[in-house]
């Protein structure tokens, strides 16, 4: 089923051109100049049920303006979009109390209360019976270990609290969409596996759908099968992430270990692979060779260097 639907999305924005000096500051007051700036140009994509998509790109790329117009929060220049059925710029009561939107860089919850405050906010709002609440809360503060901070105020808590309170206050209603965008972001190297951890296991235990945006590869290596990858407002990739690399990587690794135990590394292109390996076999100081892709890193920046220069 699908229940994301995103066809030709366009967004496109007046951004004001300031004029230079105090003349043309004064004729802005009076006659602004206005450029079109394109951030999202036909984007088009499908999500299923159950999926979590990772969808990547460089600051600038477009990733959360699509985002915010799957929840409704921009009006696309042109294009359709239907989320769970739904046109998100209507915002139907039944579309919003399906969908979660988390922004690592931005705080939902109340800052001067303790974090359980917002959630029996959450309560409210959705109109959750008691042992719906009670049940959701407690499976979401086990699975994430926040039970000893529900009390504590917000502003007091670490950023990994906060943004594991933030999770729990964004999947108390049992949202069919689950929008994340950058949610690892700051956060130290253990707190990052352990937000990992808990989304990998939601989602297999949930059936809705999850978008996630990241600069972290490794949140995006550990929890999605499939990635699409935008830059300058376009798609440059919508498929498996483990066949990103076949598909944009002419090399691969080969790695050489002399009998003293130093490595040396050359890049190959697939094609040569077989042959450099077995000349590079013949030097009698080779003890081992090791042949492996080139990291999911460098392919990607690859991919966006190419929607750069075309």
């Amino acid at each position: 089923m699908h229940t994301i639907i995103a066809a030709g999305l366009t967004k496109i924005y007046d951004i004001q051109q300031k004029r230079s000096g105090l003349l043309g500051s004064i004729q802005d007051l009076f006659s602004p100049n206005y450029a079109k700036k394109t951030a999202v140009k036909d984007v088009s994509f499908v999500i299923d049920e159950g999926e979590l998509v990772g969808f990547i790109g460089p600051n600038g790329a477009g990733k959360t303006t699509t985002l915010k117009m799957l929840s409704g929060l921009l009006y696309p220049s042109s294009g359709h979009i239907s989320v769970i059925g739904h046109d998100p710029w209507k915002r139907d009561y039944d579309f919003l109390k399906n969908i979660s939107l988390v922004m690592g860089q931005k705080n939902q919850l109340w800052w001067d209360l303790p974090a359980i405050e917002s959630f029996n906010l959450v309560k409210d709002i959705y109109g959750l019976s008691e042992t719906s609440f009670k049940n959701n809360l407690n499976n979401l503060v086990e699975m994430l270990e926040i039970k000893d901070v529900l009390n504590v105020q917000v502003r007091k808590l670490s950023l990994g609290q906060r943004m594991k309170a933030e999770l729990v206050a964004a999947l108390l209603h049992n949202p069919k969409i689950l929008y994340l965008d950058e949610p690892t972001i700051g956060l130290d190297v253990v707190m990052q596996q352990s937000l990992r951890s808990f989304l990998k296991v939601y989602n297999h235990t949930h059936d809705g759908s999850i978008i996630l945006t990241s600069h972290y590869m490794e949140d995006v290596k550990e929890l999605c099968k499939r990635i699409i990858i935008i830059d300058q407002g376009e798609i440059l990739y919508d498929g498996l992430l483990s066949e990103v690399i076949a598909k944009f990587s002419k090399h691969k690794i080969i790695e050489v270990i002399d009998n003293s135990g130093k490595t040396k590394v050359h890049k190959v292109l697939r094609d040569k692979v077989a042959q450099t390996a077995a000349e590079l076999l013949k030097d009698s100081n080779i003890k081992d060779i090791n042949i492996k892709e080139v990291a999911i890193e460098e392919v990607i920046r690859s991919v966006f260097n190419r929607g750069k220069t075309g």
